[in-house]
């Protein structure tokens, strides 16, 4: 199916955005994503037109993938709206245009942010398909293209790693954050944490409520916040955007500025600061 995207939509810059950690570009220009036990393929057709093809319905594209892109919020109005209000952020949103907050599964982001303590994007993306493949559902789809001939595996739900040990965990790759997976497997499965209830609990309250798991602390209870929960008032503070704050802002954190949409401007920020600190400049 080919359907037309008319607001930002990047597909390689969100690949790097270091918010998911499942996206593969299984042939050049194909972005292959997962949630849940969905998987589609998307390939950009004409720069001018932006037009794309997809692999699924478009009653599946509505329904699963159009929220999964927050293809609900214009994010060039965003662009626009909070430009103008400090020179190295309106350079981020500049570099950053196609990046888009993807509203993600609730477990999955929880599991994925504890692993990702002090890790770079590829071991996490490592030990997350460890995880996956060791207690998760195999996914077969019609549409898996003949460049992609790995395995595909839906991230486990709590109660498939409900029996999981803390010697399972550490041979995906966890280490020292076995121990805190493995409080929030329990958390969830005797119902102690309700991912979907505290849904309804405010900004404040929901990243409170997080770091009762053992492991979450503000950063990753942030991250949850904001690519599980759709906050995008909550703005992650990470080695990145810690010195971008300390160089660029003279130690003075711009992100209250932003309001509702401080997460966004996080996230064009962060995207800025690392892919400039490899050399992509």
């Amino acid at each position: 199916m080919n359907i037309t995207i008319t607001d930002d939509f990047d597909l390689k810059k969100i690949q790097l955005s270091g918010q998911c950690f499942r996206v593969k570009e299984t042939a050049p220009g194909v972005f292959r994503f997962i949630t849940g036990d969905n998987v589609v393929y998307i390939k950009k057709l004409d720069d001018k037109k932006n037009t794309y093809e997809v692999s699924c319905s478009e009653e599946e594209w509505k329904s699963i993938w159009e929220p999964y892109f927050d293809f609900e919020r214009n994010y060039a109005d965003i662009c626009k709206k909070e430009c103008g209000k400090y020179a190295f952020s309106d350079k981020a949103i500049d570099f950053g245009r196609g990046l888009r907050i993807l509203k993600q599964d609730k477990w999955e982001m929880l599991i994925s942010f504890i692993i990702s303590q002090r890790k770079s994007i590829p071991a996490i993306s490592s030990a997350v398909e460890a995880v996956s493949r060791k207690f998760g559902t195999r996914i077969t789809t019609a549409v898996q293209t003949q460049q992609d001939d790995t395995e595909i595996y839906a991230f486990p739900t709590a109660y498939q790693m409900a029996s999981a040990t803390l010697e399972d965990l550490k041979e995906c790759g966890l280490g020292y954050r076995a121990p805190y997976v493995l409080d929030a497997i329990r958390k969830v499965c005797n119902g102690e944490l309700d991912l979907d209830a505290i849904d309804a609990l405010d900004d404040q309250d929901l990243f409170e409520k997080l770091m009762e798991v053992h492991g979450v602390g503000k950063k990753v209870s942030n991250c949850i916040c904001l690519f599980a929960y759709a906050r995008m008032g909550r703005a992650p503070v990470d080695v990145w955007i810690e010195r971008a704050i300390n160089e660029e802002f003279g130690g003075v954190n711009p992100f209250p500025e932003y309001g509702e949409n401080a997460g966004i401007i996080q996230q064009y920020i962060f995207y800025y600061q690392k892919m400039h600190e490899r050399g992509n400049n």
